[in-house]
């Protein structure tokens, strides 16, 4: 007879292992997690850069764990480490390079299509990332340029003019870590930095007074050129020209995968849930950074995954 999952979680980052977890310790049996690429934690390992320092208290929220994932504060490294030893024991059910393609309901089971074929359950909890598919500027990028522009720090190199343009915590930790070896530019258009952190507002303050990097702040970008070999930056205050540009501007929801998957969206696109983080598809549920509208917690993403499997056990009651 085919496997009848007790759930099946769709996404590998902190949500879906924490997830995962959560359902081995409080005693769901049968649990399933599939990620479409070749191991967990897809955003961090693509996104952080190396030694980057990883808070369990995100933006200045003091987060109480509730479940059985023993987060803490780390580095990059240290994190991934960590996920790694809570799925090395094996008794979680993984697949990766597996990629979900829609969800459909039917006589009461969830059926999973991916390219693994087509898996039952009877619960599902979607945790999936916004950062795989990251913001882009309004403006075109030329064709010319899009070897020096990135959305990540996988090609910066050393000694390089670097413009990085957003007013998160990304942004923030980019520039910081860039200014130690390049000349580096923050660009935000609003007039002051809200929304980082209190400790990531404070360390970009000290490399603003210690002119470690340049703060560009109440400025917007119009357009860009390539101009001898470099990126001309028509901002509205003048044109400046840079080596490379790191966006840091945050990620959509996969709207068009939320909808494959039975989720009902909102006017913005965004999932419609409960406070048990299930959605109007009885048995469907959210996790992870597609719960928030801009930027996630992974300690607040590990509580949503004790709070959904708990939720899904006091059901079966």
């Amino acid at each position: 007879m085919d496997t009848i999952y007790d759930l099946i979680i769709i996404g590998g980052g902190p949500g879906g292992i924490g997830s995962a977890v959560e359902a081995k310790v409080l005693g769901l049996e049968k649990v399933l997690m599939i990620e479409k690429t070749d191991n967990h934690s897809h955003t961090i390992r693509k996104f952080y850069k190396d030694k980057k320092r990883v808070d369990k208290d995100w933006q200045g929220q003091t987060v109480e764990l509730e479940g059985n994932v023993a987060f803490v504060d780390g580095t990059k490294e240290s994190t991934l480490d960590y996920f790694d030893k809570l799925l090395d024991d094996e008794v979680i059910d993984t697949r990766f390079n597996c990629a979900v393609e829609k969800v459909y309901k039917e006589d009461g089971l969830f059926h999973v299509t991916s390219g693994c074929g087509v898996d039952k359950a009877r619960n599902i909890i979607v945790s999936i990332g916004r950062m795989g598919k990251p913001n882009k500027p309004s403006y075109k990028i030329p064709g010319s340029l899009r070897t020096k522009v990135n959305f990540n720090l996988d090609k910066c190199g050393n000694g390089e003019n670097i413009l990085v343009v957003g007013g998160g915590d990304t942004a923030v930790e980019y520039a910081c870590e860039l200014s130690e070896t390049n000349e580096v530019t923050l660009n935000y258009r609003r007039d002051s930095l809200t929304r980082p952190n209190p400790t990531n507002q404070e360390m970009i303050s000290n490399y603003d007074e210690d002119e470690a990097l340049r703060l560009k702040l109440g400025v917007d970008i119009e357009s860009l050129e390539s101009e001898s070999g470099q990126i001309k930056v028509n901002f509205t205050d003048g044109a400046e020209l840079f080596d490379r540009i790191i966006y840091a501007i945050g990620g959509t929801t996969p709207s068009d995968f939320l909808k494959c998957c039975l989720i009902t969206l909102d006017d913005a696109g965004e999932p419609i849930f409960d406070k048990n983080y299930e959605t109007e598809t009885s048995g469907m549920y959210v996790a992870g950074d597609i719960v928030f509208n801009s930027g996630g917690s992974i300690a607040i993403a590990l509580n949503h995954g004790h709070r959904i499997v708990t939720h899904i056990l006091n059901k079966e009651r």
